[in-house]
């Protein structure tokens, strides 16, 4: 039998947090080694497994430094935020972890410090953690070989309403995946402000529109539209657990793998 894997999850008490968690306490192999919280958060200094509610303590109290929980870890599952997850990246390479990421928001700046963390480092990277969503961005890259500029493309995504980023980055993952399919870059292609008198669509450019209200968990279509017919690819998330399942998955995947940038696509053995 594998030794058990010590994981680490920042953020403890957002949604996210607290759904990985459970899905650690309820995963064989897996053993919650620490978890972590900002500084002055009132989780501090309390267990973990009280301050959820679970009603009984765990033994894992909630630290506000990062450094101290990843000792002795072999993963950490991060769902925090961009400056956050670098940070934890830092540390990531420094403690030789794997780091599975499904924060979302990511620019410029915080992918090069992700790709030099990755020397050092296990990176599991996904904008969606579902099994699901991963098979619908390879069908998305195939359609879109397949189909040439005749067939627009549009990304429509929906999600709850307290959700800070836009368009989500399942809906990055998915226009990167079109693009891949078509031979253009994604930033050159994409079409995300539309309002007023905008003039024709640009024949050969991806669109996206972002939904946002309520409690939506995570809804994408990726259409492809031409004269006389269309083409939706959707996927509906009802349950944010797929996100969690798929996030343990990634982090047992990554203990047997040498430092690098991996995928989901990888986790799943769909990359090319």
């Amino acid at each position: 039998m594998a030794d058990p894997l010590n994981i680490v999850i920042p953020g403890a008490s957002g949604r996210m947090g607290q759904m990985l968690i459970r899905q650690v306490l309820e995963t064989d192999g897996a053993v919650l080694h620490g978890v972590t919280e900002r500084a002055g958060h009132d989780w501090i200094g309390r267990d973990v497994g009280e301050v959820m509610g679970l009603g009984c303590r765990l033994g894992v109290i909630v630290s506000d430094d990062p450094l101290e929980a990843v000792l002795g870890a072999h993963a950490m599952i991060d769902f925090t935020t961009p400056d956050a997850t670098v940070t934890h990246a830092d540390l990531a390479a420094q403690a030789k972890l794997v780091h599975v990421i499904g924060t979302t928001g990511f620019g410029h700046d915080h992918f090069v410090r992700l790709t030099a963390a990755a020397r050092h480092a296990t990176l599991v990277r996904a904008g969606n953690m579902s099994l699901g969503v991963n098979l619908l961005t390879k069908l998305t890259e195939q359609v879109a070989r397949a189909l040439d500029a005749d067939f627009d493309i549009e990304i429509v995504e929906a999600h709850h309403n307290r959700k800070v980023d836009a368009p989500s980055g399942t809906a990055l993952m998915l226009g990167e995946a079109a693009a891949d399919g078509r031979g253009v870059d994604l930033a050159e292609a994409s079409d995300r402000a539309r309002d007023g008198i905008t003039g024709a669509r640009e024949r050969g450019t991806i669109g996206f529109h972002a939904i946002r209200g309520g409690d939506v968990v995570g809804e994408h279509d990726v259409i492809f539209a031409a004269d006389g017919e269309r083409i939706v690819l959707r996927h509906l998330a009802t349950d944010r657990r797929i996100f969690a399942r798929g996030a343990l998955k990634a982090a047992f995947w990554g203990r047997s793998r040498k430092p690098g940038e991996y995928t989901m696509m990888d986790v799943l053995g769909l990359a090319d």
